[in-house]
């Protein structure tokens, strides 16, 4: 029987709470995003997410820990062999991922993978390195304008990204291009998760700014997830933010771009005012993107008080049988060296209007009991081959 006539997930990207056991493996050895996050900033103040249980499930969180939460708390260990936002979100709804994404942050691509995308695009490219996606337009930005070479980089995460700019490189020019690069980039030895299409505007140096015209062109999902079985059973799967580019458009049925965490959060409040049955999950990229790459604790902390914000404005809206989800799909300790993502566990938060219980959900071994959970109560059954248990008997 149906508990729930909407679920809400909100995945803080990156907002790990606290290293993996097998962290080591990945040289990610005393990462805590969200711990180190609060001795940065000693002012930190999420009163929403505090009642809500956020420090309750944090292991260091105790001065802070409410002692009547109004949410379920637990914590999530990732099972998959990875730390990268498409095996996290995957994992969510069952995909077990055993061989994780190459990157290529070292050294940039190969020689061979470079040669034959400019022979395809029929563009000669420059960069081929790991970078900021702000810092290299600055370095490059002018050359490809005046020569019409082709701004190529990657980063901590498994991508191919390609800048353009609108005018001069023009958007349809910067799409096919992507194009050729997912075809290619779908080989064994090179392939990445995503190919991203990334659209600049300006004519110089200090005037560069990227569009919302971005386009993300990810691998599948290697089987059929959750998303899946709720649209077929006829469910509505809406998708905010990179939710629709994550699982490459598969089980969406509706999907909102956003322009920031901020936007992302009022475009889940105005969802939140409308009528639809199933589920809306959501992704905040800017935790991750914009502050945990570029090693700003302080930038991070700013953007979890406007998120803390927002959340009290979407709690305010919520119907009576709602069920609101809040996690993570990795770490990015700003304060650790380095400037990739870390393998952390993630907080769950769950919390709906008619809950007449609190507490905690304890630790589970997989975040794909999120998606057990919302598969259960809309008596959907999970496909075959996914992974994952349902809590929904835990929440009263």
């Amino acid at each position: 029987m149906e508990r729930f006539h909407r679920v809400f997930i909100i995945v803080l990207d990156s907002l790990g709470i606290g290293e993996m056991e097998d962290a080591a493996r990945f040289g990610d050895e005393g990462a805590d995003t969200l711990g180190h996050i609060a001795q940065a900033v000693p002012g930190l103040s999420l009163p929403n997410l505090a009642k809500l249980g956020l420090w309750n499930a944090h292991p260091s969180g105790k001065e802070q820990a409410e002692k009547h939460p109004e949410g379920y708390y637990g914590v999530l260990q990732e099972r998959s062999n990875g730390k990268d936002t498409m095996t996290g979100h995957w994992e969510m709804m069952g995909i077990y991922t055993t061989k994780p994404f190459k990157t290529f942050t070292e050294n940039g691509f190969p020689e061979e993978l470079i040669k034959e995308l400019e022979e395809r695009t029929g563009r000669t490219i420059i960069g081929n390195k790991s970078a900021s996606g702000t810092e290299i337009l600055e370095e490059l930005g002018e050359e490809e304008i005046a020569t019409g070479h082709m701004i190529v980089y990657t980063s901590a995460d498994s991508v191919l990204q390609i800048c353009g700019n609108e005018e001069t490189f023009g958007l349809d020019e910067l799409y096919r291009c992507c194009e050729i690069a997912r075809e290619l980039t779908m080989k064994d030895e090179w392939k990445v998760g995503r190919v991203i299409a990334r659209p600049y505007v300006g004519k110089k140096k200090g005037e560069f700014v990227r569009t919302s015209n971005r386009h993300d062109y990810a691998v599948k999902p290697p089987g059929p997830t959750v998303l899946d079985a709720l649209k077929k059973a006829g469910y509505d799967v809406i998708s905010i933010g990179k939710i629709k580019d994550i699982f490459a458009g598969e089980g969406i049925t509706k999907a909102w771009k956003s322009k920031s965490s901020v936007h992302g959060m009022e475009q889940t409040t105005e969802a939140a005012g409308q009528e639809f049955h199933g589920l809306c999950f959501v992704n905040l990229v800017d935790f991750d993107a914009l502050w945990g790459h570029r090693r700003d604790p302080e930038g991070y902390a700013a953007e979890l008080e406007r998120f803390d914000n927002k959340l009290g404005e979407l709690l305010d809206v919520l119907q009576e049988d709602d069920l609101l989800m809040i996690t993570a799909d990795h770490g990015n300790d700003p304060t650790y060296k380095g400037t990739d993502h870390t393998r952390e566990k993630v907080p769950l938060l769950v919390y709906s209007g008619s809950d007449k219980g609190a507490g905690s959900l304890g630790e589970q071994d997989t975040f794909a009991v999120i998606g057990a959970t919302v598969a259960e109560n809309f008596g959907v059954e999970m496909p075959e081959g996914t992974i994952g248990h349902s809590l929904l008997h835990l929440i009263r």
